[in-house]
């Protein structure tokens, strides 16, 4: 492995809507991301991070739409 990929930190910032996600699928998630970032970019894990934003869905739009607002119909 070259010394520049050693030395770059991978950063992954998944968003998702705050609907109860368990503390056992956020830890899977973050597992997953790093064996990926690992296996596919031959990346280090212990400097790998991911983060985990839990977005009210009051703050989520598609379409114009609030995700809370899409759920009602």
């Amino acid at each position: 492995m070259n010394r520049k990929r050693e030395r770059t930190m991978p950063f992954v910032n998944i968003r998702i809507t705050r609907e109860g996600a368990t503390a056992e699928q956020k830890r899977r998630l973050i597992q997953g991301v790093t064996d990926l970032l690992a296996d596919v970019l031959g990346k280090n894990p212990k400097t790998t991070f991911v983060i985990i934003d839990e977005v009210d869905t009051d703050n989520w739009g598609i379409g114009g739409e609030s995700v809370t607002e899409l759920r009602k119909k």
